[in-house]
């Protein structure tokens, strides 16, 4: 399975993206929401993928976050959802809002996509309502450091944890704790709550 990919940025369309590998293309196909964060053409990216096997095509789509790609997992094993109709929730907003709506059991946000309808949209809470209330925790777990400092207890994770739980992506965390400075969690937590109302 192709997990990430990592290049040179080298055609940039509304629904998909190729990425330079070492002179090999890969075509993307991605959300408006992980759009937002590639940059133009000639810039590295590195996107989180899933591959789909077909039987007459192999397809690869990207995503901005690892958090997005677990939730367009979590579609498509949603009977009559299909990674067209995956993209199109995903690109209603950042995977924590769209998980609170499905917790939420929020229909209409749902419904805002092209191609879902009210049954699908239903479908959709049924089915993953349970799992998302499941998996809330599970961005919080994500390990971004192999090296020192990287336990339970290092502060910057714990601060990270904490902003996540305020409802902020992994994605504005990260650039929300970009230079902050301090040695306890509520340090860096009270520095990136300073940068978010700039």
């Amino acid at each position: 399975m192709i997990a990430l990919v990592s290049g040179v940025v080298a055609v940039r369309r509304g629904d998909h993206v190729v990425v330079d590998c070492g002179g090999v293309g890969y075509r993307l196909s991605v959300s408006a929401e992980t759009l937002r964060h590639v940059p133009a053409v000639g810039k590295h990216v590195l996107l989180h993928s899933h591959l789909v096997v077909r039987d007459d095509a192999l397809q690869l789509y990207g995503f901005a976050t690892e958090e997005e790609r677990e939730l367009f997992l979590m579609l498509i094993s949603v009977q009559s959802v299909g990674p067209k109709v995956a993209l199109a929730v995903l690109s209603g907003g950042p995977p924590r809002e769209l998980l609170k709506a499905v917790a939420a059991g929020d229909t209409g946000r749902l419904q805002a996509a092209p191609g879902v309808g009210k049954r699908t949209a239903e479908r959709i809470i049924v089915e993953l309502r349970e799992k998302v209330a499941g998996a809330a925790p599970v961005p919080a777990a994500v390990v971004t450091s192999s090296g020192p400092g990287s336990g339970s207890d290092d502060p910057r994770r714990l601060a990270r944890d904490g902003l996540i739980g305020l409802g902020y992506t992994l994605l504005e965390v990260d650039e929300l704790l970009d230079g902050a400075e301090g040695e306890r969690p509520e340090d860096l937590i009270a520095h990136a709550l300073r940068m978010a109302r700039r």
